[in-house]
Order: C-alpha cells, then structure tokens, then sequence
C-alpha cells in the first residue's frame, strides 16, 4: 500500500527491513477523496499526519475574493503535511485536485516510531526539509522567471518526482490538471499559461493535452526552465 512512499525514501536513504517494517505498520487504513475536494482546512487542529497513496493533492491558501495560489503539489508516495506533526495547525489547506487515495498517520504513532528509531526522525527531518527547497525553488519561480519558463521547470521537477515513484519517464507523465490550475501553481493567468503551451509546442519541446505531459525534447525544456535537480537532492547519502 505504500510502495511509492518506501521507494521515494530509497533514493535518498538506505532503509533496512526492519526500518521498513516499522513504517509500514504506522499507517492507518485508506480513505479516498474525490477529486476537488478540501480535505484538511487551514487552522484545523491536527493529530494526524496524511499520506498521499495516488493522486494528486495540493498545499493551497486563498483570499477572500476567491483567488487561490497552490503552494506545492504532492506526488503518491508525499506525506502532504508531515510537518503537522509539530505544528498541529496548518497556514494552509490541503485539496485533492484528482481522486485521491491517501493515509492517515496519527502523530502519536510517529512519535513512537522516532523514539524507537532516532534514524527515521532523522529521514523524516530530511523529507520535511527538502518540502522546503522545492518550495523556495517555486518562490524563485514565480519572482523572477518569464511564464515560459516557469510553466517549463513546473513540468522538469514533475517528471523528475513521479519518475521517482515509477509513474513517469523520459517520455512523458499523466498530469490531470487543468490551465487554471497550472496558472495557480505558477502564478500566471489562464491566458498567459495557454500561450506558453502554445509555444513549448510549436518550438517542439513538449505537449500537454487530454491530462499527458508528452515531452519530445528533454534537453530543450530543461534549457528554458534553466532546471538544477540539485534542489531535490536526489544523490543518496545515508544518515
């Protein structure tokens, strides 16, 4: 049930079989979600962390007039709000933006766990840590790259995260999200989303139709986006 979860730790981090047993037998029973659906509301009192299992979810916050900019878009195998663990209400809300099938962790259990495994606090402490390069690689996004290429390093960092977890590849991913919601997460209009999508096509670089992220020049998309992985530190360094 939480394959992905194990193999995004894996990447980074040696897991022996008992680390991993002890995680899986934290997790509690799933729970899905439809589709635009909130599921945690900002301000929430939390004794609970959730598990993405598959879907897609989002960190959001809005204003009162309605307007919503997504903070972070979390991939199967993410733990959407690990960090309530300390903060047990959350500046934000949490909404699957396609059917989502996720898992409660209860903070208590986790609290066992790094008691009796120092070495998970620590992974746990990393996992929380990376949540916070990715977001200020957004925030770099949206103060200082063009829509081209902000559109351009949100699809470089996907392909890289669900590739991580088996649901993606040098060709492509599933991505079933609307322009709005690509606008939302970039900071851009629907309008100024739709002509860099346009343009990614026509310069021959990448396709997005019908939920497919079709990438025909890696290289070329990676170029525009001026895409560094390193913010993801994917080289595995054991703790």
């Amino acid at each position: 049930m939480i394959d992905r979860h194990i193999a995004r730790i894996r990447v980074r981090h040696r897991l022996d079989a008992v680390e991993e047993q002890a995680i899986r037998s934290v997790i509690g029973s799933a729970r899905d979600v439809p589709a635009r659906q909130t599921f945690i509301e900002a301000g929430t009192r939390l004794d609970h962390s959730i598990l993405i299992l598959d879907g897609l979810a989002a960190r959001y916050k809005d204003l009162r007039d309605g307007q919503r900019q997504i903070t972070a878009l979390h991939v199967p195998g993410d733990f959407a709000d690990l960090h309530s663990f300390t903060l047990k209400r959350l500046d934000h809300s949490l909404i699957a933006l396609t059917d989502c099938r996720t898992a409660p962790v209860p903070h208590a259990r986790i609290a066992e766990l790094v008691e009796q495994f120092p070495r998970i606090g620590r992974l746990y402490w990393f996992s929380t840590n990376l949540d916070a390069s990715m977001h200020r690689e957004w925030v770099l996004s949206m103060g200082i790259r063009d829509a081209l290429a902000r559109i351009a390093h949100l699809f470089c960092e996907l392909q890289v995260r669900l590739q991580l977890v088996g649901l993606g590849d040098a060709d492509g991913y599933t991505l079933d999200l609307s322009q709005a919601e690509l606008g939302e997460c970039c900071g851009l209009t629907s309008v100024h989303v739709n002509r860099s999508l346009r343009r990614l096509r026509e310069m021959g670089v990448l396709t997005f139709r019908a939920g497919r992220v079709a990438i025909t020049d890696a290289a070329a998309l990676q170029r525009i986006a001026e895409f560094d992985p390193g913010y993801l530190y994917l080289h595995p360094d054991p703790l």
